[in-house]
């Protein structure tokens, strides 16, 4: 792909310094606090004949600005619009904007023409890249929320997912207890501001591979899953997967597409969530704290604890 372009004086920050009013006991006082950035980003698609590309808005979602390219290059991997990095040919953060529910078709000169504008950005497909446009737009196996039932996801999810190998990745239970601290000392933003999430790409030594913040956690993990799309790094065998909330059926969506061996949370998995591990053998842990966790599925993928002896048989 030829890169990712930003707008020109469009820098979007990421946190925001206000002033506020806080109470401690019963005193008032003046004081500073640092917010984390909301703001949506409309992500639009490119595709078709050189000639005569088609420009659709196919998505809407609010993120912290910022690794928008990965984030929107991330989401159309993860929901299988893209299995290669080369199928993307170019991005262009601050894009202009297409009006909902319309199509624009326009000769593509060989420069960037566009008007540049915030909280837009333009992913535009290789000529000879195919997807099924509806079934992005329907777009039904993406939200636990949605209403669609376990079954379906996961039959919708065995049509788009890249072929799985042998999962092979194993890691220390005292490396895994090491792994949320790393995460947040790594958060720099949540660190200022307290209210984002985490996704942190981690090897089986621990070792702390990538990282990305947004409020959304859906985002974060497209921000982190795409960035390693972008370094053709992907599949992401033998790595975990680290939640600084809970896991969803999205989320290990997302680890599946990615190839991820194992997801690991602070929160709770929920039953979808379990089932997507079980079904594509991916390990998954959950309420992951500096004392105890547990296991969902791929105990055997988990070294160095001890089995608790059940009475009557010391």
């Amino acid at each position: 792909m030829e890169g990712v372009q930003h707008a020109h004086g469009e820098v979007s920050c990421a946190s925001l310094d206000i002033s506020i009013q806080k109470v401690n006991g019963l005193n008032l006082q003046s004081a500073h606090d640092t917010l984390a950035v909301e703001e949506p980003l409309e992500i639009q698609l490119g595709y078709g004949a050189a000639n005569a590309r088609v420009v659709k808005p196919i998505s809407v979602t609010m993120r912290t600005p910022g690794d928008d390219g990965s984030l929107a290059a991330g989401f159309l991997m993860t929901e299988g619009v893209v299995r290669d990095a080369n199928d993307i040919e170019s991005i262009a953060c601050g894009a202009e904007s297409v009006p909902e529910e319309t199509e624009r078709v326009a000769a593509r000169p060989s420069t960037f023409p566009y008007q540049l504008k915030r909280n837009v950005v333009r992913v535009d497909l290789a000529p000879d890249v195919v997807f099924n446009l509806a079934t992005l737009e329907r777009n039904f196996y993406t939200t636990s929320s949605c209403g669609i039932c376990g079954k379906a996801s996961l039959l919708a999810l065995q049509t788009v997912c890249p072929p799985r190998t042998r999962n092979t990745f194993v890691i220390s239970a005292s490396t895994l207890y090491t792994l949320p601290d790393r995460l947040l000392r790594a958060q720099g933003l949540f660190n200022r501001t307290g209210g984002l999430h985490g996704a942190g790409l981690f090897d089986s030594h621990g070792k702390l591979l990538a990282v990305r913040e947004d409020v959304g956690r859906h985002n974060a993990v497209d921000k982190l899953i795409g960035a390693e799309f972008l370094a053709d790094r992907t599949p992401l065998r033998n790595t975990l997967l680290l939640l600084s909330g809970r896991a969803s059926f999205e989320l290990l969506q997302k680890a599946l597409m990615g190839g991820v061996s194992m997801v690991a949370s602070v929160g709770a998995p929920s039953s979808l969530a379990v089932q997507v591990a079980k079904e594509f053998n991916i390990s998954l842990v959950g309420f992951l704290r500096p004392t105890h966790f547990n296991i969902y599925h791929g105990e055997k993928h988990i070294l160095g604890y001890e089995p608790a002896i059940k009475e009557g048989e010391a």
